[in-house]
């Protein structure tokens, strides 16, 4: 993994008002422990928000490759603000708990947490932890992109032989001849075959 990456960490507040209150200066501690795991590790912490409303704007002016969700009781809460704020702009995101309730666990990995790691904050633990989060993104995002591809060529031969039936019907041609017409209309154009038919199809409608 590239130790360069941007790396942002969503986690509480680490003031603790209360001296006596355990529980919060453990998570204090804890979110504190990850983040010195992550610099001594070597990589480049540049930022670490609260999940709040303005969590879309700042991450949209930080930009970072990976976004590790640091959270206890209120996992729910700030999965809900990190899935909002990535929902135009996709990213790894690793979320780390103490909290032995797996019940989450479902929900976020529906909501693009690309790894939910319980008591993984060992130093040792956190490269190749941050590696598998990673290349699980990449795939993922590959077969999404495979997926859109697939749809959107679909949607342009449909496209494509709508246009070629509407000159068989009008000019009398058969399947070949209406494509070698819309496909020399394309390169005399210099447009791209599917810009050509939905063209066609756009005027055809306005004499309809």
């Amino acid at each position: 993994m590239n130790s360069n990456l941007r790396i942002v960490v969503i986690a509480p507040d680490m003031d603790v008002t209360d001296p006596d209150d355990e529980a919060a200066l453990a998570v204090a501690e804890r979110s504190r422990s990850l983040r010195i795991g992550l610099l001594e590790s070597g990589f480049n912490l540049v930022a670490v928000l609260p999940a709040d409303s303005f969590l879309e704007q700042r991450l949209s002016q930080l930009q970072p490759d990976l976004i590790i969700v640091d959270a206890e009781s209120e996992a729910r809460d700030a999965l809900e603000h990190v899935v909002v704020a990535t929902r135009d702009a996709r990213r790894p995101i690793v979320m780390f708990t103490n909290d032995s309730d797996t019940s989450h666990v479902r929900e976020a990995v529906a909501a693009g947490v690309s790894a939910y790691i319980v008591a993984g904050l060992s130093p040792e633990r956190i490269r190749p932890i941050l590696d598998v989060a990673i290349a699980r993104f990449e795939h993922e995002q590959s077969l999404r992109n495979e997926l859109a591809e697939a749809r959107n060529e679909l949607q342009e031969r449909k496209v494509i032989d709508r246009a070629k039936g509407l000159l068989m019907q009008r000019q009398g041609l058969d399947e070949a001849a209406a494509y070698a017409r819309l496909r020399k209309t394309a390169m005399d154009r210099n447009l791209k075959l599917v810009e050509v038919a939905q063209r066609m199809l756009d005027v055809a409608d306005l004499w309809a």
